[in-house]
Formats: C-alpha cells, structure tokens, sequence
C-alpha cells in the first residue's frame, strides 16, 4: 500500500492530545487586537478542542498523528 500524504496546512493547524483529541487555535488573532479587552485578547491564546462534526475530515488530512 502507498503512504498517504499529510496536508501540511492542516498538520500545523490542528494537533492530537494524547488522549485522541483534535485540538485547535481561535484565528483573527494576528491584527487589530489591540482595540480589543485584555479578558478578550487572552481568550486568542488557549487551545480548544475540535467540534465533533469535523473529526473526521481533519483525522483524514492528518493520517499519521
């Protein structure tokens, strides 16, 4: 059997705990924070887990992780 190729964008954007689950990070945290609360800018930098409808589709961009 071939390998199967890993999408590379998806391999940096999403990574597996190890307990199996997807996580992810908030986007639109690169620009205009600065106008934005102190509470809301901290909220950019935690990793939330992948809402279940798209586990599969990311397990089969990221095969071997």
């Amino acid at each position: 059997m071939p390998k199967l190729k890993t999408h590379k964008s998806s391999s940096r954007r999403f990574h597996v705990t190890g307990t199996g689950k997807i996580m992810r990070m908030k986007g639109g945290k690169s620009h205009l924070r600065r106008n934005k609360s102190r509470r809301a800018k901290m909220l950019y930098d935690e990793k939330l887990p992948l809402h279940p409808s798209f586990r599969a589709r990311v397990k089969r961009l990221i095969p071997y992780s």
